[in-house]
């Protein structure tokens, strides 16, 4: 089974980096964007076949190393 893991900035929390690209895709002439929020997509193929059970330890997984709980968020995906 495979799982796919969204982590986003929590709102509120500066991004830096999105505010690097918003401020580049000007630079090249794209107006009109006003905001940008990067984060980042980690699949992981795991050997568990029941989608309860991999949720779960998916989120395990965010909760003790993927994801810093303090300032980012994160969405779970089993595809």
């Amino acid at each position: 089974m495979k799982a796919r893991v969204h982590i986003m900035l929590k709102t509120g929390v500066l991004d830096p980096q999105g505010e690097a690209v918003r401020h580049a895709l000007g630079s090249l002439g794209f107006e009109g964007v006003s905001s940008v929020r990067q984060g980042k997509v980690i699949e992981l193929e795991l050997s568990e076949t029941d989608p309860a059970k991999a949720e779960a330890e998916v989120a395990r997984m965010c909760e003790a190393l993927l994801a810093n709980t303090v300032i980012e968020r994160y969405d779970v995906e089993l595809v």
